[in-house]
């Protein structure tokens, strides 16, 4: 392969782990406005079609249909004063061709019956996976760190 051929590949290359990394950013970002907005077909379309949800003992569930199932049955989408905001940071990903890893801290924030905030802070572990020419979820471990705090 000559030189020009070889950096045209690794140039291609870089392109796609960006666009990869682009996808998978949106894909985060996605994760909290489906569930803020309670849109929670296109929150189970996030997950791989044999996915694992797992946050903790609240929401558990193996394939799209029962994640849909029961965040619709858990989550209630925010509204003034009610419901519950969720701000996700930047994720830290580690890509591997059609599959990768990822861990990002996130934040909900809910109003308390006497108006009060209540803050919750943890993190996902995540295992992703390209299917259909997507990133999606395949994997997806929920833990607190901090608890209800105010």
């Amino acid at each position: 392969m000559t030189d020009e051929a070889t950096a045209r590949r690794e140039g291609l290359e870089r392109l796609r782990q960006l666009e990869d990394m682009d996808e998978i950013r949106k894909l985060y970002v996605d994760y909290g406005r489906h569930l803020d907005t309670g849109n929670f077909s296109a929150y189970a379309a996030l997950f791989a079609k044999d996915a694992k949800l797992r946050l903790g003992p609240v929401m558990r569930a193996d394939g799209r249909e029962e994640i849909e199932r029961v965040a619709a049955a858990t989550i209630s989408p925010a509204e003034p004063g009610k419901g519950a905001v969720h701000v996700l940071g930047s994720p830290s990903v580690e890509l591997d061709g059609d599959t990768a890893s990822g861990e990002c801290v996130w934040c909900a924030v809910a109003m308390k019956d006497d108006g009060t905030p209540r803050v919750i802070v943890g993190r996902h572990v995540d295992d992703l996976v390209r299917e259909d020419g997507h990133w999606r979820f395949a994997v997806r471990r929920g833990f607190v760190d901090v608890g209800a705090v105010g």
